[in-house]
């Protein structure tokens, strides 16, 4: 399985000015650094919770349908765009959106073969279907505002803490304790 993204958020859940404020920075000598800081910020934050904030194109790699649904990786799912299998001829066939159900408002998102229905199966091997998917709560104004808080204190930390701190891998109990509602458990 591989998830790839396909197309980037659009924007980042806080702004510049934002995040600035919340450091009370008047100049702007480190906008490049802040603006870094706030994406890379957003991207742990996603990787941690399992989540897209800001509506994200993905796809889903697959070398084999599994036995029961495809469960989705990432939280909240607005759509299916696409479920594709490769051909003979190298080409993808785009499967009927009618053959197949999405539980979308589903923990996890999940993806099934409607009743009746079999999987065609793919013509190769390896990699041979792939789920597009898009995913994220929408424009940085849907994004639950724990999350941006969140985002913000990990952005303050990382600002005010340059040097690698601890095993690298902790967030700040802040933020982990922000956070901790939106984590997608693995079972």
């Amino acid at each position: 399985m591989t998830l790839s993204l396909i197309a980037p958020p659009a924007e980042e859940p806080v702004t510049l000015a934002e995040a600035r404020a919340h450091l009370r920075l008047d100049a702007a000598e480190e906008d490049a650094l802040l603006q870094a800081l706030v994406t890379a910020a957003r991207t742990a934050l996603e990787a941690e919770t399992r989540r897209a904030f800001i509506t994200q194109q993905w796809r889903l790699t697959l070398d084999d349908w599994p036995s029961r649904p495809i469960e989705l990786p990432l939280a909240p799912v607005a759509e299916v765009t696409a479920v594709k299998v490769a051909l003979l001829s190298g080409a993808m066939l785009t499967i009927d959106p009618a053959f197949y159900e999405v539980d979308a408002k589903g923990e996890p998102p999940r993806l099934a073969a409607k009743r009746g229905q079999a999987w065609p199966m793919p013509a190769t091997r390896l990699a041979g279907i792939e789920v597009e998917f898009t995913a994220g709560y929408g424009d940085a104004a849907a994004v639950p505002q724990p999350l941006k808080q969140a985002l913000l204190l990990l952005v303050a930390h990382w600002f005010e803490n340059r040097a690698p701190v601890g095993g690298g891998r902790e967030l700040p109990l802040t933020v982990s304790a922000l956070v901790a509602p939106y984590r997608r458990m693995r079972l």
